[in-house]
This record gives structure tokens, C-alpha cells and sequence, in this order.
């Protein structure tokens, strides 16, 4: 250990420079060598989908009554989301349903309802129950329609390939993992951007950009500042099941099909 000097001259720019840059390169080696000591080998390495702008939506609200897609009182696979994830996620003040700021010591659940589904969820903008075209081709496009149990459900239009399926999302320090439970933004075929391993740009340029919309458990988890905003710096890759890690995120695991 270095012993504090009483009079300690300042030091360069130069080294100050040279100090911080070492510190940059040594994180990053330290997160690539975390990344690949990480259970997530067990399972099938997907690639990740980096400085992704996102929104907050949730289960209830309806920020478009004369949209298609302006309500999350349904999803794109499930016509009852409302009803089966037990009601508003956040507080119901007469007929809206308004968000809330989620805390750690809670688990980033809500504080105000008991959900009867996984509260970190999230959408990407690729629908393979509900666009045709997408439903078509979705056996040759998912990366696990080839596996079990979604081979022999591949050619049914009532199961959705997406729905349920993990996440792991970054921003800064914080690491946190959600569900699929619908589709968008903006977009609902984006497959470049969704499975793609070139890291494309979301095609949407609604809302900012934006290539995901997450659950308010997700923008607590994530750290952001707003709790109804557009955030930028969601690093995000898909990844099979048994490589979630223990946390609030598997306190509550949907399972349920949708409708």
C-alpha cells in the first residue's frame, strides 16, 4: 500500500489521460471476461444488440385510444394480457392507468398490485402470431424454432414462438433480464434488427428510435431516470433459460401461452 505523502505534486495531464484510458481498457477486459466465464455458455450464445434507445410501457396503460397498437390492456399474444397479469401494473386512478417508480428494496415490483405474471417483461418489434407473413415464415427466421417444445408448434397460429422468451439487458453497471411478453415498437417485422448478428439499427423512428419498450420493473432495474421516457444505452441479447441468473426477474416466471 502506498503511503499517503503530505505534499503531493499534481500530476500531469498527460498521465491523468493515460490513467483513465488504462482503467477504460481494464473494465472493459474485466466485462469480456466476465461475459465469457458467464453461465450464459451453457446455453446458445446470442448475439447482443448494443446502445438501443428504449421506452416504458405497461400492462393497462393506453397512451393511444385511436391507435391500433395504443393499448397495453392486450398484447399482440395475448387478447386478455390485462386480466391474466392480474390488473394495472402501477395505480389505477379511476379509468387510467398511470406507471410508478419501482425500488430495489421491493424487487422492482409494483407496490400498489399483486401481479399474477412476471412484472419484467418487455416487447421487440417482431410479431410471429398476428402478421401473417411473419407467422409464414417464423420456422425459418426464429434461432429456436427447430427446438423443442416449439418445433411441433412451429406451423399453429395459435402459439406464439416469441412469447416468454428471455432477455438480458445492460446499461452502465446494472444487468437485469425480463420476458417477451408483446411486440413493437412502431415496428412488427424488424428481423434484421431482432435477430440479426451484425447489430443493425431498429428500423423504427418512432419514439425516438426506439428498438424496445420495458416494463417499469425493467426501467428500475436499468436505472433509468425517467420513469415514462425515452432512454438510450440498452445493451440487449436474448438467452435461453437456463442461463438466467437468480434474481427478482424469477420470482415470477410467466408460462402462460397467451390467447
Amino acid at each position: 500500500m502506498l503511503r499517503p505523502q503530505p505534499s503531493p505534486r499534481p500530476r500531469a495531464a498527460g498521465t491523468v489521460a493515460a490513467l483513465v484510458a488504462l482503467v477504460v481498457v481494464l473494465a472493459l477486459v474485466a466485462t469480456l471476461v466476465a461475459d465469457s466465464r458467464s453461465p450464459a455458455l451453457r446455453g446458445r450464445r446470442y448475439p447482443w444488440h448494443t446502445d438501443i434507445t428504449a421506452t416504458t410501457f405497461w400492462v393497462g396503460e393506453i397512451f393511444d385510444p385511436d391507435a391500433d397498437d395504443g393499448s397495453q390492456r392486450i398484447s399482440a399474444y395475448d387478447d386478455a394480457w390485462l386480466e391474466h397479469y392480474g390488473g394495472c401494473d402501477g395505480r389505477q386512478v379511476g379509468d387510467d392507468c398511470r406507471t410508478e417508480r419501482r425500488f430495489r428494496a421491493d424487487g422492482w415490483f409494483p407496490r400498489h398490485m399483486r401481479p399474477l405474471e412476471n412484472p419484467f417483461y418487455l416487447d421487440l418489434p417482431y410479431d410471429d402470431k398476428t402478421v401473417e407473413e411473419n407467422l409464414r415464415t417464423r420456422g425459418d427466421v426464429v434461432p429456436w424454432a427447430g427446438e423443442e417444445p416449439y418445433r411441433s408448434r412451429v406451423d399453429d397460429p395459435r402459439y406464439s414462438l416469441m412469447k416468454n422468451r428471455w432477455v438480458e439487458l445492460r446499461r452502465g453497471s446494472r444487468r437485469c433480464f425480463g420476458q417477451v411478453e408483446d411486440a413493437g415498437p412502431g415496428e412488427y417485422s424488424d428481423v434484421d434488427y431482432v435477430f440479426g448478428s451484425d447489430d443493425a439499427r431498429p428500423l423504427n423512428q418512432r419514439y425516438g428510435g426506439a428498438g424496445m419498450d420495458v416494463s417499469p420493473a425493467l426501467t428500475g432495474c436499468l436505472g433509468f431516470d425517467d420513469v415514462n421516457g425515452v432512454t438510450g444505452g440498452v445493451h440487449w441479447r436474448f438467452v435461453d433459460e437456463v442461463d438466467v441468473p437468480p434474481g427478482p426477474w424469477r420470482r415470477l416466471v410467466t408460462r402462460s401461452p397467451g390467447s
